[in-house]
């Protein structure tokens, strides 16, 4: 019978929901000691005096690790072509090794204790005097000198196609609007954190990675040790969405206190560290303008977006990408400005680029749709294409969007509406509904695995990918149950340990799919070397074949640098766009709808109902995939209704460092969502899979904002939609 597809419960569900999980924080090596770390208060500047004789002298301190006595490290590198893991260093700052302070927030010391109560007791005690440098902390003044985005292979400036200030201003109807997103912080369940073990130059970490190659990579070059003696393991994350993806300072730190002391170390960051050390959502500034026949035939898109970028590394944010590939404009204008700051880098969060480039885009739509007076949906269909907008050479490898449009109608009963705003009361509650396309890029990146089919008839399957709760072994198992035809529980995985075979990181939603390509080939490898067993031992079942030729097991591995060629074997992640692969547009799409109700009288906004209906290609696992969209959709609810980052203008501090302050949706601000699928694979991607991970959230702000817009009759373009901006 064919897994693929079927709902299965997670293999490792057992584990997880018993307790019997270990995560990063939960090992115990024998001499476990503990630390904390002491931010810096300045911008820029640089240390004067530290004071750490009181944090010393509290009972059960270790040492108070800072620039005057921690062990040398080496700075890391930056980014190259073929050095794609070291875009994800989180900064380029080499942490511990000068006076300079590049951030407010930056580690200026690691106090190190028996427990970790005294360590934060200690770190409390710590004073720094600084000399404070000019610093520009402030994005929105800092907006006046944004400068183009330099032109990378990774991060593209922006795109044009024919003269789309010249179109706009011809155009028989123009829209040139202005939308904004604020900062947003990751916070993943599970906080960051590392267990450090050195044994002599070989150094064991459990980490909370989502890319675990790329943190063996880097620990190696900092360390100065070679990849071989740095072992990471992680088999259980508590949540990634891209804020794990880079390597950040505590796990740079902890391994650091572990080399200083000699003894294990236990680094867990406070939640107050995790929005002072690790990178964010960036904050956003956008033109969306739009020029259109009567009709709604688009003749013009600009689409131009300022970010923030640190002077200290961080990656950049694609924000148009959507805005290049998803309406059949006739002429496309696509830039990328950006602000440098002193301020922690931004990384990646869920759908980078995506996720507020499509609020602006789709809101847009939607406001062209009320000026022409069309349907939100027509409109989009009148603007479909099967072709790259900017290219028409280059074709869409699997689009269907229309069967999305109505399907998603349907469910949500899209056309029983009065489109007419605030023409729907209940009692106090003004009722409306919106609709937004959403969008993500599907990439596949080279894999490595083993797959072993023993003589009991038992598979295993090895790779080190990541598994941040998507079920990612789960939808492995069923994948090679399917290729050699065996029971699903017949199979097993291995994952999460830099030991196993290297698997790309779990993030822009590559990592089943390229996983899959790799163990598909192994399968198809290890049934052909069983079928010429056969003809020599005489058949038989698998076990009763390696019985008979005198084997335990037969094992093939797929995805060394011979097997994926000279160019992938020595970039290893670089994405199938720059592996020679780019005539195709491959992405996963959808179409939200969602309900709101907006109190008349206070502005206070509840979302009420959602539909969702996506094609991901094939539905490994209908369970899991589902799971993985309706995540994305209450995570898009977040930027949508209520998280943004306080920065203060005038220090760069972060002044709402915790869930107290920083608004997350909970329970009662999720409405029921109705998720389903086309499961229509894709024909140019591995067994069709396009990626479930980080469309779910693409295209929420903008449902959000048009249903609001429909309820209340007022537009909304500066994220999050708060009563204050309602009433």
């Amino acid at each position: 019978m064919r897994t693929i597809g079927q709902p299965r419960d997670r293999v490792d569900g057992g584990v997880k929901t018993t307790g019997a999980a270990r995560f990063a924080a939960e090992h115990f090596p024998p001499g476990l000691a503990h630390a904390v770390l002491v931010h810096a208060t300045i911008a820029r500047g640089r240390i004067t005096a530290l004071h750490t004789g009181e944090a010393s002298a509290v009972p059960g301190v270790v040492a108070v690790l800072t620039h005057r006595n921690a062990p040398p490290l080496r700075p890391p590198s930056r980014p190259n072509l073929f050095n794609v893991a070291m875009l994800y260093s989180g900064t380029l700052v080499n942490y511990l090794q000068s006076d300079e302070v590049h951030w407010e927030g930056q580690p200026i010391a690691v106090v190190v204790a028996e427990s970790s109560a005294v360590a934060r007791e200690a770190a409390a005690l710590v004073r720094a005097e600084y000399s404070a440098a000019e610093s520009v902390v402030d994005f929105e003044a800092a907006e006046k000198d944004a400068r183009p985005q330099p032109n990378n292979p990774f991060f593209p400036r922006g795109a044009t196609s024919g003269d789309a200030e010249a179109a706009l201003a011809a155009a028989p109807v123009a829209l040139d609007l202005r939308y904004t997103t604020p900062q947003q912080n990751h916070n993943a369940l599970e906080l960051h954190a590392a267990t450090a073990v050195w044994d002599g130059d070989r150094l064991t970490i459990h980490d909370t990675a989502q890319s675990i190659d790329w943190v063996r990579t880097h620990l190696a070059r900092r360390f100065g040790v070679p990849m071989t003696n740095v072992r990471v393991l992680a088999p259980f994350v508590g949540g990634g969405f891209g804020g794990k993806s880079a390597l950040w300072p505590g796990t740079v730190l902890a391994a650091l206190a572990a080399r200083a002391t000699r003894r294990p170390i236990r680094l867990v960051l406070s939640r107050e560290s995790v929005y002072r050390t690790v990178g964010g959502r960036t904050p956003s500034i956008q033109r969306l303008a739009l020029g259109a026949e009567r009709d709604g035939r688009l003749t013009a898109l600009v689409h131009t977006s300022v970010t923030r970028s640190s002077r200290i590394g961080g990656p950049f944010e694609q924000v148009t990408s959507v805005s290049q590939h998803l309406y059949a404009a006739g002429n496309i204008l696509a830039r990328h400005d950006l602000t440098r700051v002193d301020l922690l880098p931004n990384t990646f969060m869920r759908a980078p680029g995506e996720a507020i480039g499509s609020f602006a885009l789709e809101s847009a739509m939607d406001e062209l749709a009320y000026e022409l007076g069309i349907d939100p949906i027509e409109l989009r269909l009148r603007n479909e294409t099967d072709a790259d907008p900017l290219d028409a050479k280059r074709k869409w490898s699997h689009r269907r969007l229309p069967e999305l449009y109505a399907l998603g109608a349907e469910r949500f009963g899209w056309y029983d509406r009065d489109p007419a705003p605030r023409s729907t009361r209940d009692g106090r509650w003004l009722v409306g509904t919106g609709m937004a396309t959403a969008f993500h890029p599907a990439l596949t990146l080279p894999a490595h695995v083993t797959v072993r089919l023993s003589d009991d008839g038992g598979v295993l399957v090895r790779c080190g990918f990541q598994e941040m709760g998507m079920g990612g072994a789960t939808a492995q198992a069923q994948i090679t149950a399917d290729a050699l035809g065996v029971p699903f529980e017949a199979v097993r995985v291995e994952y999460g340990d830099s030991a196993l075979p290297v698997s790309p990181p779990a993030g822009g939603s590559p990592q089943t799919a390229s996983i899959a390509a790799a163990v598909v080939r192994a399968c198809e490898e290890l049934k052909g070397r069983l079928d010429a067993m056969a003809r020599r031992t005489g058949g038989g079942t698998e076990a009763e074949i390696l019985r008979r030729a005198g084997k335990p097991y037969i094992e093939a591995a797929v995805g060394s640098n011979t097997r994926l060629g000279k160019i992938a074997g020595r970039a290893r992640f670089l994405p199938s766009f720059l592996l020679g692969h780019q005539r195709l547009i491959k992405a996963a799409t959808g179409a939200q709808f969602c309900e709101v109700r907006v109190d008349a009288e206070t502005g206070e906004t509840r979302v009420t109902r959602w539909v969702g209906v996506f094609d991901i290609g094939t539905v490994v696992n209908a369970k899991t995939a589902a799971s993985q969209v309706r995540g994305g959709i209450v995570m898009g609810l977040g930027l949508a209704t209520a998280e943004e980052t306080l920065t203060d203008p005038r220090t760069g501090r972060i002044m709402n460092p915790s869930l107290s302050e920083y608004h997350v949706p909970v329970h009662a601000d999720v409405p029921p969502i109705d998720v389903s699928f086309l499961d229509e694979p894709d024909p140019h991607t591995p067994l069709g899979i396009l990626g479930a991970g980080e469309v779910g959230i693409t295209g929420v702000g903008a449902a959000v904002a048009n249903a609001v817009h429909h309820a209340t009759g007022k537009r909304v373009r500066d994220l999050p939609i708060t009563l204050d901006k309602l009433l």
